[in-house]
């Protein structure tokens, strides 16, 4: 397993605590300097809050651990194509790279439905690699989506 999995393995490992919580299953590390600094996963329904994205959650504790709001060395690894909100975020915080494990046809602003890191001329430029451990990133939503289904139907 290469370093990149290593990583993807991890915030998918995060992806199924919100799994777990029936929140939509994504995952988020962001690695600095070879080692893990910060975890998320999607808390949107347990605290009731939109901005409660795995993202967010991992750039926030990120900051604090660095006790700076740029993450210039930084790298996130994250299991779903962040959306619109969550690529800005990414942006503003100076991030060097994100890893995708799959992208979201319907939300995503990494080059799905729009793409905020190449077609605005934003001051911070975010490298971008697709693709990390698609099939299991893609696995466990699709998963959880076909769960969350048959629990909406028994509850008719």
């Amino acid at each position: 397993m290469n370093e990149k999995e290593q990583y993807m393995r991890e915030a998918l490992k995060e992806a199924k605590k919100a799994y777990d919580k029936l929140e939509i299953p994504v995952g988020a590390v962001i690695v600095k300097d070879g080692k893990i600094i910060a975890r998320g996963h999607n808390i949107k329904e347990e605290k009731k809050d939109t901005t409660k994205h795995a993202e967010i959650i991992a750039i926030q504790k990120a900051s604090k651990k660095l006790d700076n709001w740029r993450l210039n060395d930084c790298e996130m690894y994250v299991t779903l194509e962040p959306c619109s909100m969550c690529a800005g975020a990414i942006i503003q915080s100076r991030m060097k790279k994100v890893y995708i494990g799959t992208m979201d046809e319907k939300t995503g602003a990494c080059g799905s439905v729009l793409n905020l890191f190449k077609d605005y001329k934003f001051n911070h430029i975010v490298e971008l690699e697709n693709g990390v451990l698609k099939e299991e990133c893609e696995k466990l939503l699709k998963g959880f989506f076909v769960e969350l289904r048959k629990l909406k139907k028994n509850m008719e």
